[in-house]
């Protein structure tokens, strides 16, 4: 049996345990915004269980009766989404007790497996082997697939509908649905639906001047077209991507830190901010561009905390919106670490309350999406929760996602709190170049 082996041996849908609203919720204009339409998905893997074994019919019925309990209080993750009838692009939910996807199967993958990266992007697959192509066709807003690993270790792959909650959200109910399955009632605070809180600000039927005669946002870069000077786009989607992973540790960490104050005077840059400027700095020299090349390097900035008034706790929706740090690529690389580090951290500081609203109002009126050309996307999942998460097997040994691809990911490490691991794809001319370029510590 080799290790490409998976035998499916359930698949069922999986509906709330009790009565739910019968009900239509609208989703907000940040949750409705085009950059969103898809499945994020997350793949735990657990060690193997204590030598006394553990019964995996148990295990699973257990598993598939704390979904259904968690689905009654999260219950728009067992609805569909579609778009609203009014021709805008806002998203609504259709909630009818349509229920989720669960599928049990069997693989021949050990769990040392996940400690490299994998060899291409879509090498662990089937550890999610249905995959949601388009999230408005009326697929399920969640997936889950329970594997058993040929060395008796439990992979648990999650996909959801990124347009009904974000990366908080979602590692918020895998928590309360882990805890269910080790039979412990949901604590914390109750989910919260209440996406009118972000609507954009009163208008009154007048669009805000946020662009510019040109069309180009003034205050928002993230929104506007920037010249291909190399034909990113075309790279990207012609030559193979090759998944790369390396861990930083504390040490590592510190150091880095320790470089960028050197240079820019200052000692209090945060893991991100270094971590993330690193890579960036990576990332442009080994795909070798031209030296006037506009580069971005897109991250996720949570506001639950940065809008007045706050988000509710236990809000499960898309609570952040893009940050952009921009320069060039001579820039970049040759103005040191604590340039990059700069820009990253000022780009976090102008998200306040109302450079929030010009987002949801950018992206509700005028259907705007991000620039990709010359942009690097990062998401960090070593803050999210997921690195907690217990089904009773204990904590994950691996976070990561499904597939590793262009898109740059921060992931925790086991029994290391502030190491971090980074997993990202590049073409195959650059990844020799970016693997020796990020040890370079």
């Amino acid at each position: 049996m080799g290790t490409n082996f998976l035998q499916v041996k359930e698949a069922t849908v999986i509906v709330p345990s009790e009565p739910t609203p019968n009900c239509v919720l609208s989703l907000s204009s940040l949750d409705s915004q085009l950059f969103l339409r898809f499945t994020v998905e997350y793949l735990l893997i657990f060690d193997p269980p204590p030598s006394s074994g553990l019964d995996r019919r148990a295990f699973a019925a257990r598993v598939k009766d704390a979904l259904a309990r968690a689905l009654v209080q999260y219950y728009p993750l067992a609805g569909r989404v579609q778009e609203g009838p009014d021709g805008s692009g806002r998203l609504q939910v259709v909630c009818r007790d349509q229920g989720v996807l669960f599928v049990e199967a069997v693989s021949g993958r050990t769990r040392p497996e996940f400690e490299r990266a994998p060899r291409f992007v879509e090498e662990w697959r089937q550890l999610l082997c249905y995959r949601v192509d388009d999230v408005l066709k009326g697929d399920p807003a969640l997936v889950l697939q329970l594997t058993w690993l040929a060395d008796g270790s439990v992979a648990f792959g999650f996909g959801f509908n990124h347009c009904v909650c974000d990366g908080i959200g979602s590692a918020e109910f895998v928590n309360s649905f882990a805890e269910l399955t080790r039979g412990i009632g949901l604590r914390g605070a109750r989910p919260v639906w209440d996406r009118h809180l972000l609507d954009p600000f009163p208008t009154n039927g007048k669009p805000r001047p946020i662009l510019n005669r040109n069309g180009y946002s003034v205050s928002h870069p993230e929104f506007v077209r920037v010249q291909d000077r190399c034909g990113f786009m075309a790279r990207f989607s012609t030559e193979p991507l090759v998944p790369t992973s390396s861990v930083f540790t504390k040490l590592n960490v510190n150091e880095l830190k320790r470089q960028a104050s050197r240079l820019a005077g200052s000692t209090s840059y945060t893991t991100f901010e270094v971590v993330s400027a690193h890579i960036w700095r990576c990332w442009a020299k080994s795909l070798n561009m031209p030296s006037n090349q506009v580069l971005k390097l897109l991250f996720s900035v949570n506001i639950r905390n940065r809008i007045k008034p706050g988000l509710p706790a236990g809000f499960y929706g898309n609570g952040f919106i893009i940050g952009c740090a921009q320069t060039t690529v001579k820039d970049l690389t040759e103005k040191g670490l604590g340039f990059g580090s700069d820009l990253i951290r000022k780009a976090k500081e102008k998200v306040d309350d109302k450079h929030v609203r010009e987002v949801a109002e950018l992206v509700s009126s005028n259907r705007t999406s991000q620039d990709l050309v010359g942009v690097l996307i990062l998401s960090q999942w070593s803050r999210l929760g997921l690195e907690k998460v217990d089904f009773g097997l204990g904590k994950p040994a691996h976070v990561g996602p499904i597939c590793c691809d262009k898109y740059c990911l921060l992931l925790p490490v086991q029994n290391q709190r502030e190491a971090v691991r980074v997993m990202l794809a590049v073409p195959t001319t650059a990844v020799d170049i970016l693997t020796t370029d990020m040890y370079q510590v």
